[in-house]
């Protein structure tokens, strides 16, 4: 009988055990659910596939492989404008995004050629929500401005850790 040096080398022993006692299939089930969670950082692909509807002949047609593409892609745009705006309010110790933060993102992410319609557009968006905001203390019998209506600003609140680590200087 053969002696073991003789029979070839032995298995490797089993890898040791994720000192945390994950396993393989946790983590492959952790990438199932972050791929099943993704979608939600989307926009909803119906209001997409009305913008491509809106710009095309009605006779187009589009694939539902070009609705994703565009879907991830303005998604991602955005993502990426916000990001920066964000940036710049943390910068500023501020807890929120207003249209002005997104023109200088804009502007200092290389998308120039957008500031002057979306300059206008703020502008336009400003006076009609003022408008709303007269016509409803008006309409409601109410006199003066209330804390909402002191600054016509849309706003976009900042997560609260991003905003904290900003003051707290983490």
């Amino acid at each position: 009988m053969p002696s073991s040096e003789e029979s070839g080398p032995l298995p490797a022993p089993p890898p040791d055990p994720d000192p945390r006692g994950a396993t393989d299939d946790d983590a492959m089930a952790a990438s199932r659910r972050a791929i099943a969670h993704e979608p939600e950082r989307f926009l909803p692909i119906a209001n997409i596939s009305r913008c491509m509807k809106n710009a095309l002949p009605e006779n187009a047609k589009i694939s539902r492989e070009a609705k994703e593409l565009v879907q991830e892609a303005t998604s991602e745009f955005i993502s990426f404008i916000t990001s920066e705006s964000s940036d710049k309010c943390l910068r500023e110790r501020r807890k929120t995004i207003c249209g002005e933060d997104i023109l200088y993102s804009m502007r200092t992410l290389g998308f120039e050629e957008y500031i002057g319609p979306l300059s206008a557009y703020l502008e336009r968006f400003r006076a009609t929500e003022q408008a709303r905001k007269t016509e409803r203390t008006g309409a409601s019998g109410d006199e003066g401005p209330t804390d909402s209506d002191a600054d016509a600003h849309e706003e976009v609140r900042v997560p609260g850790d991003l905003a904290r680590s900003s003051t707290t200087g983490e």
